[in-house]
């Protein structure tokens, strides 16, 4: 079974709208496990926009499933992750000024660097993973980093979906298979949803665990938040 990571960026947002803390996001991420997710991700920023670095601090003891942390690893970043030691670490090379991810790793053009960042969070014992475009020289050079898994970036794919092409799918499964060839573990993200996820995980072999925030908590305001984790891991089986 495919393990589900709620990101709960989405919640810090609605708190910062009003400039106090409800919804508190310590509390929504002890829900969220509670109500079955397997993994609590956040994804701070520099400017801090969403999720806080205080967060991260204060969602460390609460997360005891698995603590994913995705970000740019510049210097801010890094301490961070090193002063918390989440079970996971994504790198994600995302600009500051972005509203989202919005690309993969250039994993050959970055390989030094990346083999560097990489090298010191397993020293301190956190799980490494590389957001990647479904390009399978890209896997090639994730393996060459030392990375533990890969990070499907599926925005192509959901987008290519929802317009019923299916064929979309193509370029994640040849990467996917690549990668368990390799030994790399496959996580995936971006725009997945209700309506995608069952497709994506049947046609993704060895598909380890997907990061999904935005979906999620929109589709948990028609719905509720329980009654959604409960239907994506019924899709994720």
């Amino acid at each position: 079974m495919t393990k589900l990571s709620v990101n709960i960026n989405k919640i810090a947002t609605l708190r910062n709208s009003r400039g106090g803390d409800v919804p508190n996001v310590v509390k929504f991420a002890k829900d969220v496990q509670r109500f079955g997710a397997e993994g609590v991700t956040i994804h701070p920023r520099p400017d801090e926009r969403h999720i806080r670095y205080q967060d991260a601090r204060d969602l460390k003891p609460e997360v005891y499933t698995e603590y994913n942390i995705e970000g740019n690893p510049i210097k801010s970043f890094l301490d961070l992750v090193l002063e918390t030691k989440p079970t996971q670490v994504t790198l994600v090379p995302d600009a500051e000024d972005a509203i989202t991810s919005n690309a993969g790793w250039d994993t050959i053009k970055h390989k030094d660097f990346l083999i560097d960042v990489i090298k010191e969070f397993k020293q301190n014992g956190i799980r490494t993973s590389i957001f990647v475009d479904p390009v399978l020289e890209q896997i090639e050079g994730a393996k060459a980093t030392g990375t533990d898994r890969i990070e499907l970036y599926t925005e192509a794919f959901a987008h290519q979906y929802s317009l019923s092409n299916k064929e979309a799918i193509k370029p994640y499964t040849a990467c996917a298979e690549l990668a368990n060839k390799l030994g790399l573990g496959i996580n995936a993200g971006h725009d997945l949803s209700l309506d995608n996820i069952k497709f994506f995980k049947e046609n993704i072999p060895g598909l380890l665990e997907v990061s999904i925030g935005h979906a999620l908590i929109a589709e948990s305001l028609y719905l509720g938040v329980e009654n959604v984790i409960q239907m994506y891991l019924h899709k994720l089986k």
